[in-house]
């Protein structure tokens, strides 16, 4: 066989015949003029080939499956009807077509109740059913919904003279106000206001802030805790939620909290349990290498994940442990901020203990409007005058929404919520002992101010299930009841949260109760008590 190239304007034959013995290397052989023409067609297919770097052609796929990407621009006349005018058959046929859930299975979605109102405590269904607010939904609707008239009156005014501003182009009076009075109300020098639109947003600040300003990377949060459903947020988050994201967004490391679900940490007494808390906390830091962190960021009381309430001196030893080796301390508020516990901070439990960085969101508006707020000291503010936080978002700020929060926020002060639910706690407290001296199935119980949970146990002593596996048919059976029995909420097994709204009476507290005591029977028989 014959291979031919043309190289600087002369024709080559590669023979096989002529093959060097030395590394089979094929020499050129000059082509004769008569045999010109045969070699030029027989070299066709080479003649591109030179030196260089030369694109290959190439033509992309055509589009071959076209849809009609034309809108419907006219209103369909089901939606000019009045609002509330909808039969359930019409929700329940928009809900099966168009609406997706978030943390449950989208099937879900075809048995949750279509609610239609609320009133006080109460929220009110399609079929004329009145439930009991046992866990203020997510912990956020903290007023009830009677919404009082000054946040509708201040929400409204603020929609009708400037909607919106985009928090780098102008600045409102609402957000000097709202800045102002949180500012003015936090303990310290924690005066540095960002206001993003949810508590995950607000933790993502946070990150961010906490990064840029100490020039380090690493956060350290609790195995049990929950901070968020964005990237960062739900990095840093403990629970089975964290593993939704795929669990690999580096620069987060988890510890483990001071109260272990399976296993007691070493110590005669609870002060030695903290402290061997504390050292398992140090003794991590030095091998992560303080130079590396960032940040502590924990939930000031542990929500989602049981209500969990550090030890005595926890919290102190934690702002020692910061302070010693240049980290800053984020205290997580989101869901106990603004009162839930007795106090206006969760942190405030702890004495002496003030934060780096403060988040919170549901208490802040009591959840009428979507709104977090992000507060830092004072000179991690001054900090950022010369370089930008690095995190942001449209509607940061955003007018509407910090009109109802500020509002909100004078309605707890002015009505001393805060009060009326430290004078609740010892029915609360009495309440919750009653009923775990009346069940077997309730292993314990935890409670600060407005806020509480039991946790359930087997026959046997065992945990009867974790947080990420399917319910067991026990708690749907409990379920049943809790809803049979006119209350309404949140339910994480093995752990039964109660965090009524905090304006709640004495009368309606007890009497939720006394309905949780009615369903906690057949969880006591579904169990096998």
């Amino acid at each position: 066989l014959k291979y031919s190239i043309r190289s600087e304007n002369q024709l080559v034959d590669y023979s096989q015949s002529d093959r060097s013995p030395y590394l089979g290397i094929l020499w050129p052989i000059p082509i004769s003029s008569s045999t010109m023409s045969a070699a030029s067609v027989t070299s066709s297919a080479f003649r591109a080939a030179v030196k260089g770097a030369k694109h290959w052609p190439h033509k992309s796929p055509a589009l071959t499956k076209a849809v009609d990407n034309t809108s419907n621009l006219s209103v369909p006349p089901e939606h000019d009807l009045p609002m509330g005018t909808w039969s359930s058959e019409q929700i329940r046929e928009a809900v099966s077509d168009s609406v997706m859930l978030t943390w449950a299975p989208g099937k879900a979605r075809h048995n949750t109740p279509i609610l239609t109102h609320g009133e006080g405590v109460y929220l009110f269904d399609d079929k004329g059913n009145k439930f009991l607010d046992w866990t203020s939904q997510a912990v956020c609707s903290n007023i009830g919904y009677t919404v009082p008239d000054n946040v509708i009156d201040g929400t409204t005014r603020q929609m009708k003279e400037l909607p919106f501003v985009y928090g780098g182009l102008g600045i409102c009076e609402v957000r000097a106000r709202l800045s102002s009075l949180i500012s003015s109300i936090l303990p310290g020098d924690l005066q540095g206001m960002v206001f993003p639109s949810s508590g995950s947003e607000a933790n993502e600040a946070a990150i961010m802030l906490a990064r840029r300003y100490t020039g380090k990377y690493k956060v350290i949060n609790w195995y049990r805790s929950y901070h968020g459903g964005t990237t960062n947020s739900q990095q840093a988050t403990g629970d089975f939620r964290r593993w939704f994201g795929g669990d690999h967004v580096p620069g987060f490391v988890k510890a483990m909290n001071p109260y272990p679900l399976f296993f007691d940490l070493a110590g005669e007494t609870e002060a030695e349990r903290t402290q061997m808390a504390l050292n398992m906390l140090e003794e991590q830091i030095l091998n992560e290498g303080p130079d590396t962190i960032a940040m502590v960021q924990f939930e000031s009381v542990v929500g989602g994940g049981g209500v969990v309430i550090p030890p005595e001196g926890y919290m102190q030893g934690v702002r020692a442990m910061c302070d010693k080796y240049n980290i800053l301390l984020h205290c997580d508020e989101v869901m106990v901020g603004f009162g839930r516990t007795g106090k206006l901070f969760g942190f405030q439990n702890y004495e002496g203990v003030i934060p780096d960085i403060v988040t919170a969101a549901k208490g802040v508006s009591s959840a009428i409007l979507p709104i977090s707020v992000c507060a830092t000291r004072k000179h991690i503010m001054d900090a950022f005058d010369d370089k930008p936080l690095g995190w942001g978002s449209t509607y940061q700020a955003h007018p509407v929404a910090m009109a109802c929060a500020y509002e909100n926020v004078k309605y707890l002060l002015k009505e001393d919520v805060i009060g009326h639910v430290n004078s609740l706690e010892p029915v609360f407290e009495q309440a919750m002992e009653a009923i775990s001296n009346n069940h077997p199935s309730i292993k314990q119980y935890r409670h600060v101010g407005m806020f509480g949970c039991f946790d359930v146990h087997l026959p046997d002593g065992s945990n009867p299930q974790l947080q990420h596996t399917a319910i067991d048919k026990a708690f749907v059976e409990y379920k049943k009841a809790y809803t049979a029995n006119g209350l309404i909420g949140l339910l994480r097994p093995p752990h039964l949260h109660i965090a009524p709204p905090l304006t709640i009476t004495k009368e309606e507290l007890v009497d939720g109760f006394e309905r949780q005591d009615k369903a906690l029977y057949v969880l006591d028989e579904a169990l096998g008590f």
